[in-house]
């Protein structure tokens, strides 16, 4: 009996191609692309959806083994589509951290600082809270699966081999910018009404009672109060930011 071996070097290069999309979009996934993620964990994780996504769209790769040169260019146009995929769901995160900046400012607590687990580096207490919490919710309310349909239905919008449309690149990524700092904004929005008036009443104070210590008052009683709104909204907000990862994802798996 003969074992017919011609196919795998096609297949093996197949299998590359499929890596280098998945393992390029897995790096920079929210939940799974952090810094304090182990490198073996985070391959793993690539080379499992691999398994699964190479025998779906298998016959999507026409490779041609006669030209390493045409295989290199495949390659990097399978990398750069997955840094688009994973750094469009990467982005998101960002208006949680928008919205930690714009609130920790209003109640004053702008210069208290932390490491982000998320990212390795500073940011603001309250903005990494939210980021933790958001990546927390996306994993309790299974939407992490979203972002394994986008990267299936990504054949369909960037077939293997051809072109990366930098126009459509360039939109999706200054519509995913803006609509982060535009949401991050909105999840701040009781907090700048609040701190607009609680400022205004400390400026009336000030002038109606000029020999009482203002600041000092003003800021402990701004923290607690912002606590209390941030305690009160803080469901809502979260439920809002689900809203938008999901209407993101959708917006990046394309209709039947």
């Amino acid at each position: 009996m003969r074992i017919d071996i011609s196919l795998l070097p096609i297949l093996a290069a197949a299998f590359m191609l499929t890596f280098a999309r998945v393992g390029a979009m897995v790096m920079l996934l929210p939940g799974l692309g952090e810094t304090n993620i182990p490198v073996r964990v985070k391959l793993s994780i690539a080379l499992l959806l691999t398994l699964i996504i190479l025998p779906l769209h298998r016959a999507d790769y026409h490779v041609d083994m006669n030209s390493m040169a045409a295989l290199l260019v495949m390659m990097v146009y399978e990398i750069l589509i997955g840094i688009v995929l994973g750094a469009t769901a990467r982005v998101t995160l960002a208006a949680l951290q928008v919205a930690g900046a714009v609130i920790a400012q209003q109640l004053g607590l702008g210069f208290v600082t932390t490491v982000d687990p998320t990212q390795g580096q500073q940011g603001v207490l309250i903005g990494n809270f939210l980021t933790l919490l958001g990546v927390t919710m996306l994993f309790a309310t299974d939407s992490h699966y979203l972002v394994i349909a986008a990267l299936n239905d990504s054949y369909r919008i960037f077939s293997p081999g051809e072109v990366v449309p930098s126009g459509d690149v360039a939109e999706l990524a200054t519509r995913a910018f803006t609509a982060a700092f535009k949401i991050g904004m909105q999840l701040a929005a009781p907090f700048l009404v609040f701190g607009l008036v609680f400022n205004i009443g400390l400026g009336v104070l000030a002038r109606l009672m000029p020999q009482m210590q203002v600041y000092f008052v003003g800021v402990p009683l701004s923290i607690l109060s912002g606590f209390l709104i941030f305690g009160v909204v803080l469901a809502a907000m979260m439920g809002t930011f689900l809203d938008y990862f999901i209407g993101v994802m959708h917006q990046m798996i394309p209709l039947k």
